[in-house]
C-alpha cells in the first residue's frame, strides 16, 4: 500500500503525498527544479528535522556552521504568498512565505522572503531578504 501521508509543506499540487511532493528531494533521489519547489522541501527538512536536505539545499556561502533544525519548533503549516523568477530556465528567484510554527512558549508565525540562486545547475537558498 501506498504511503498517502499529506506532505508538510500543503503539496505541489496542494494536497499531494509526502512520498509524491517533497520525500523524493528529501531521500536525495531528485533535485527540486523550482525555488518553490526547493523552499517546500526546505520547509519540510524544518518540519521532519532531516539535517543533511537543510545542508546540502543551504547555499555554501550563506549556510550557518550548524544548519540543524531547531529540535523545540513543531512547524505547523505553509502558506507560499509569492513566487518571482525561480523557473527551470530562471537563475535566481525569491520565495514569499508565511511559516506557522509552535514552540514551548508560544504559537506564532514566521514571515520571509527568500533570495534563491543556481549553483551548479541547482536551486540553493541563498538568503532571507525581508
Amino acid at each position: 500500500m501506498a504511503d498517502v501521508t499529506p506532505c508538510p509543506c500543503g503539496g505541489m499540487p496542494a494536497g499531494a503525498a509526502f512520498a509524491e511532493c517533497c520525500g523524493p528531494a528529501l531521500r536525495g533521489e531528485v533535485w527540486p527544479e523550482t525555488a518553490e519547489a526547493l523552499m517546500r522541501s526546505r520547509y519540510t527538512a524544518f518540519a521532519l528535522r532531516h539535517d543533511d536536505h537543510l545542508f546540502r539545499t543551504w547555499h555554501p556561502r550563506t549556510r550557518p556552521a550548524d544548519p540543524s533544525a531547531d529540535r523545540v519548533t513543531t512547524w505547523t503549516g505553509l502558506e507560499i504568498e509569492e513566487v518571482a523568477g525561480g523557473g527551470p530556465e530562471d537563475e535566481v528567484g525569491t520565495v514569499t512565505f508565511t511559516a506557522r510554527f509552535r514552540d514551548a512558549m508560544a504559537q506564532g508565525r514566521m514571515h520571509e522572503k527568500s533570495r534563491f540562486v543556481r549553483r551548479a545547475g541547482r536551486w540553493m537558498y541563498l538568503e532571507p531578504i525581508e
